[in-house]
């Protein structure tokens, strides 16, 4: 089959860009045209802005500098110094955790409308999986019994602005989390 042949007007930032990449790949700008083109259409949706809004929303995390990426087995070995021998936390890391549960308070008082809206977005930080359930029940998995209490005490403490109250029935590394009318 012959090759298709195609005649494209260039501006001089794309025709810059082109002899640019010719020259660092070492390719003819022909091969530079079908790459573009190839890699273009792989990434159309990510390209077009039409990203998935899993990305946009880590990407908008991570670029304030407010939140990082962590290794779960950093989140564990912090939890495990924090916890004594007999396996009770630290009373000063407690404090710690209810000031920052304190300040999210404020802010998903703000943001979050149901208890779901908080939970789903506690499941995309990573801290937990969350299953809706039936009603105002959601039922709740933590990786660890570490991160359970941990997450727990969190969600009890930076739920408290919000409309509503509730109920926390714990298993060893799951718990079921139901809305209460306030």
């Amino acid at each position: 089959m012959p090759p298709n042949r195609l005649t494209v007007s260039l501006d001089d930032e794309s025709a810059r860009a082109l002899a640019d990449l010719a020259d660092r790949t070492d390719a003819s700008q022909s091969e530079v045209v079908r790459r573009a083109v190839t890699f273009y259409a792989t990434n159309f949706d990510a390209a077009d802005g039409a990203a998935d809004a899993r990305l946009d929303a880590y990407h908008r995390m991570l670029s304030t500098g407010e939140h990082v990426l962590l290794d779960v087995d950093f989140l564990h070995c912090f939890l495990d110094y924090v916890e004594g021998a007999a396996g009770d936390p630290d009373p000063d890391f407690l404090d710690a955790v209810d000031r920052v549960a304190a300040y999210h308070a404020r802010e998903y008082g703000e943001r979050f409308a149901t208890l779901g809206d908080l939970l789903h977005w506690l499941d995309f930080c990573g801290f937990l999986a969350v299953r809706d359930a039936d009603g105002p029940t959601y039922h709740v998995v933590f990786p660890t019994a570490s991160v359970k209490w941990f997450m727990l005490r969190f969600v009890e403490r930076s739920a408290r602005d919000l409309p509503f109250d509730i109920e926390v029935e714990g298993g060893v590394s799951k718990a079921i989390i139901t809305t209460v009318d306030a």
